[in-house]
């Protein structure tokens, strides 16, 4: 498994993509694991659609389960797949708490998807564990990625 990237700017909590042959890497960073898997999501909305022309008008509950926690943010990411294709939604805002016992309760702020104003790109069919990583680096940060098919 190749190393998680950590960006130059420590403090700095955002999402970004990565190259991956065909498929494209979706990667979170953040103060803590929550905030990655959160800034994770962000970065799976954004391979549909730019993230700010999503509202936030419904909420949609979210839990997950696994036995740590990198199975745990493949999860997350395909419940949000899921949601996204059987509600014919996209989410721009999340909330991640993690409990004990490698629980995951979630919740996605969204919108149904409109394709003349969110212009979607891509459909994404799921998270992968190509690239699998959930690490905290010295300074403190946590990144989470992982390469999601389209």
């Amino acid at each position: 498994m190749p190393d998680v990237f950590i960006p130059d700017d420590k403090a700095a909590v955002h999402w970004s993509h990565f190259h991956h042959d065909a498929d494209i890497g979706v990667r979170g960073c953040g103060a803590d694991i929550e905030t990655a898997f959160e800034q994770a999501a962000i970065a799976l909305t954004a391979v549909v659609a730019d993230p700010q022309t999503v509202g936030t008008t419904t909420a949609v509950d979210i839990h997950c389960e696994a036995p740590d926690c990198e199975l745990l943010l493949v999860d997350w990411l395909n419940a949000l797949v899921f949601e996204m294709a059987t509600r014919r939604m996209l989410f721009s805002r999340f909330r991640v708490v993690l409990q004990g016992g490698g629980k995951l309760d979630g919740i996605a702020w969204g919108e149904p998807l409109e394709v003349a104003r969110h212009q979607p790109a891509a459909e994404v069919k799921g998270a992968t564990y190509t690239a699998l990583g959930v690490k905290r680096d010295a300074q403190g940060l946590w990144c989470a990625q992982c390469v999601v098919d389209v």
